[in-house]
């Protein structure tokens, strides 16, 4: 993705409205089995890219509903981080708005498909820090970064980026009842993820994107059933 760093003017010093904070945090930690602060940070970003890109108000309300699947997120790790951002955004992987790709950062990227607006929201630098200073008396440093999390105003806490992605936003999003036959393995590809080389609709591993190779010691023996 090419950015440039979004207006900064969007970003105001407040808090998201705790009433509404305290709920997506217990359903994060109900998904999750437990609250962590990565899922309090995966809740701010996505409250505050939402915010900025005028899905939810400047005072967070009203909470955001993806029933109509408007919005597209991108994150960049999975864990306790994904879980806070899909809580909030109401993204999933079932419905085909939330998607993995892992650069092992805590950062997310959210497309309104209907404007158009895209914007990457990350933690700012100096987040961590900041821990203490507003959680001056945690029992631990993890205790200090779960309270702190939740009460960094959010120009100390989020960056924000406006970004162009690599790929047509059509293309990301597919067609969902496409399907077609690999030439060669004979597996169903589905969402137009087939790659066509010089006319033959092969499968991205046949074409060697591939992430695991067939274990050849490896034989499923069919088990015998007796009949009476």
């Amino acid at each position: 993705m090419s950015s440039s760093q979004y207006s900064p003017n969007r970003i105001s010093p407040i808090t998201p409205d705790q009433p509404l904070l305290s709920t997506l945090l217990q359903e994060s930690a109900v998904r999750h089995q437990h609250l962590c602060p990565r899922q309090v940070l995966g809740v701010r970003l996505a409250l505050g890219g939402l915010r900025v890109l005028g899905l939810i108000g400047q005072d967070y309300r009203p909470r955001f509903i993806n029933d109509n699947k408007r919005l597209l997120t991108i994150v960049e790790t999975d864990g306790c981080v994904a879980d806070g951002i899909a809580i909030s955004t109401g993204c999933t992987i079932g419905k085909r708005t939330l998607r993995i790709v892992d650069h092992g950062k805590v950062a997310t990227t959210l497309i309104d498909t209907s404007s158009k607006s895209i914007i990457r929201v990350s933690p700012t630098a100096g987040s961590r820090n900041l821990a203490k200073v507003y959680a001056p008396h945690a029992e631990s440093i993890w205790h200090a970064y779960l309270k702190a999390y939740q009460i960094i105003p959010d120009e100390e806490l989020i960056k924000i980026e406006k970004v162009r992605l690599t790929l047509p936003l059509e293309e990301i999003l597919s067609k969902p009842d496409i399907r077609v036959l690999c030439s060669q393995c004979a597996e169903e590809i589905i969402n137009e993820r087939e790659i066509i080389r010089s006319g033959v609709i092969l499968c991205r591993h046949c074409a060697g994107d591939r992430y695991y190779q067939p274990d050849s010691s490896f034989q499923v023996t069919p088990s015998k059933q007796s009949h009476t």
